[in-house]
């Protein structure tokens, strides 16, 4: 009997503070420089156009819900921008000569999931997945005083649909759904380094300032490529004892 009530106490000093020590640490707050490529009308890539990528900045908040889920708030500041003038393939691009640009402010709460279980690791590699809402606010300009209409010839109806589009009001306030996929190096108990890259679906086809005159059978979305710092909120052991490892 006192045996049984020897281990016990030595099973709560080994464990309990292990897993308090853990638990305690409940919060994350991060930061990250990202690149933000606009993908719509304005690019032949369908990647994306990234020889007009646009810097933005990341800062999150994020309270561990468990070893796999964590409940994140992004808030994100970047910039978008499209010009058909740095594609020489196909030809017309050069003479159409659309553009826009726009800044990005950008608040997203999500869900995030590490299917390893890995939210309290102290050191390693862990994948993580990640979806939620956002709303974001744009301030787009378009701009076609490129546009060489001799190039096109008497017969082209770009004008006529210029101005439709023209007609048409810019999104300046809209409820997007990001996805994406990250990976984060825990470098200790506290810190760690993540990157991630993040898809956005608009459902709009006027986040380049043009549909009707360019391409209104496909929608515009953006997508983001990120690399930042992650640190964990929390005192090291709620009870104040010292892990007894044996």
């Amino acid at each position: 009997m006192q045996k049984k009530i020897v281990n016990g106490f030595i099973f709560i000093m080994t464990v309990v503070p292990g897993v308090a020590q853990r638990q305690s640490k409940q919060f994350e707050a991060g930061v990250g420089l990202a690149g933000l490529v606009y993908q719509g009308d304005l690019t032949p890539n369908s990647l994306g156009s990234f020889k007009t990528m646009k810097p933005g900045l990341v800062l999150s908040a994020a309270k561990i819900m468990s070893a796999s889920f964590l409940l994140r708030l992004n808030i994100a500041f970047g910039g978008l921008k499209g010009d058909e003038t740095k594609y020489d393939n196909p030809e017309y691009r050069k003479f159409r000569a659309f553009k826009f640009h726009s800044p990005v402010f950008e608040v997203s709460p999500q869900l995030v999931w590490n299917p390893l279980g890995k939210n309290f690791s102290e050191k390693g590699f862990s994948p993580y997945l990640f979806s939620g809402a956002a709303i974001s606010h744009f301030n787009i300009k378009r701009d076609y005083s490129g546009f060489d209409a001799e190039y096109f010839g008497d017969g082209s109806d770009i004008p006529a649909r210029l101005a439709l589009d023209e007609q048409h009001s810019l999104p300046k306030l809209r409820f997007i759904i990001p996805v994406g996929i990250g990976i984060r190096y825990n470098l200790s108990d506290r810190l760690a380094i993540n990157a991630e890259e993040s898809y956005r679906f608009l459902f709009t086809d006027y986040l380049d300032g043009f549909s009707k005159a360019a391409n209104p059978d496909h929608k515009d979305h953006f997508h983001s490529s990120m690399i930042g710092l992650v640190y964990r909120i929390g005192k090291k052991n709620t009870l104040g004892c010292p892990a007894v490892r044996h």
